[in-house]
């Protein structure tokens, strides 16, 4: 026993008003660390609601006509729509356009007079499918997806991709418009058949701002999530049967959700001799910013072909994990379109060694 305000209590007494000083303390304690969660499940929750996360949802895409393309595909992401949605909707839009030449229906055909599109899409799982020298299908970016989702494969070719597509319910059309034939049979008059490097376009560079050939799109949405999707007609008046860079998964585009996404426009060859959209996010991964990373990427083809890459035209964009973005080219005249909650039609103008 002992003496407390002149009372005399049991020994464990003191014991028993630590025990309540403790328990005030636990309560106190408990009570912020349930306000810090309550907060942190907040700001967690905001995080995922499109519109109202930092850099979420985003989309951004290849050249000028992009514009057009990601207000498409922002349709999807402001409803909370999946990325992956997102970017198949957005490109659809070039390739229904009949004044765009590089892209779907109103592409520039072969030398042969073939309209043939190429096309990949890949989603935030690590799911992809493709197509290559798909012909009379105004949309092979529906395809590639279909490929992807209903069949064991990654890509279907030729005449193997047209028949799945009319399997799957697509229409088989004419693609080749009447200003696309003119084009050739102007072509024809002085053209040589032979495998030329470079002769694809004699007004233009090929792969620059005239025959870009192609648009790639990478969007984040409101998730996290990372989808891409490539798609082109190939260079225009190109030999029966080429295939560039835009259906091959690592080349023409490259997504892994831990990191980020990439995708590549101009010439397809240099594109796929150096993997570059791959590159571009294992680069990303290693703590390059998508600019560098792609800067990097576009020093490597000039350091393997320097004569070569003084003639061509070759753009890498990717956008990382944080919803940051950046592109760098081999030449002058490559943009590209960013649409965010903020502003819908913002077009940039990449950097570029020369």
């Amino acid at each position: 026993m002992v003496l407390v305000s002149h009372l005399l209590v049991p020994v464990s007494f003191p014991f028993i008003l630590a025990g309540m000083y403790n328990r005030r303390k636990f309560i106190k304690v408990s009570a912020a660390g349930a306000s810090l969660a309550a907060f942190s499940s907040s700001v967690f929750s905001k995080a995922v609601v499109p519109g109202q996360s930092g850099n979420f949802p985003i989309v951004i895409s290849t050249w000028d006509f992009g514009i057009a393309a990601n207000k498409e595909a922002w349709k999807t992401l402001e409803k909370g729509g999946r990325a992956l949605d997102a970017v198949e909707a957005g490109v659809m839009i070039p390739e229904a356009d009949l004044h765009n030449h590089t892209v779907g229906r109103a592409g520039y055909p072969d030398r042969d007079g073939h309209v043939t599109l190429d096309a990949c899409i890949m989603d935030e799982f690590g799911n992809c499918g493709s197509v290559a020298a798909i012909e009379y299908i105004a949309h092979p970016i529906s395809v590639a997806r279909l490929v992807m989702e209903k069949t064991p494969h990654v890509m279907l070719v030729g005449e193997g991709a047209t028949q799945f597509a009319v399997e799957q319910g697509f229409k088989k059309e004419n693609l080749l418009t009447p200003e696309s034939e003119a084009a050739w049979k102007k072509w024809l008059v002085t053209a040589k058949y032979s495998p030329v490097m470079n002769i694809e376009n004699k007004q233009h560079k090929p792969g620059d701002k005239y025959n870009h050939d192609t648009i790639g799109m990478l969007a984040i949405d409101g998730k996290g999530n990372i989808s891409g999707a490539c798609t082109t007609s190939g260079m225009a008046f190109k030999m029966r049967g080429r295939v560039g860079d835009s259906p091959i998964i690592g080349a023409g585009l490259y997504v892994d959700n831990e990191v980020g996404g990439a995708t590549s426009t101009g010439v397809g060859e240099e594109v796929i001799r150096n993997v570059g959209s791959f590159l571009v996010v294992e680069l990303m991964r290693q703590g390059y910013s998508p600019e560098d990373a792609c800067k990097e990427a576009v020093k490597r083809i000039i350091k393997k072909k320097p004569e070569t890459a003084k003639n061509i035209q070759v753009g890498f964009l990717a956008i990382n994990k944080k919803g940051e973005y950046g592109a760098y080219a081999i030449q002058q005249g490559f943009s590209f379109a960013v649409c965010t909650a903020e502003k819908q039609d913002l077009l940039v103008s990449g950097k570029s060694f020369y």
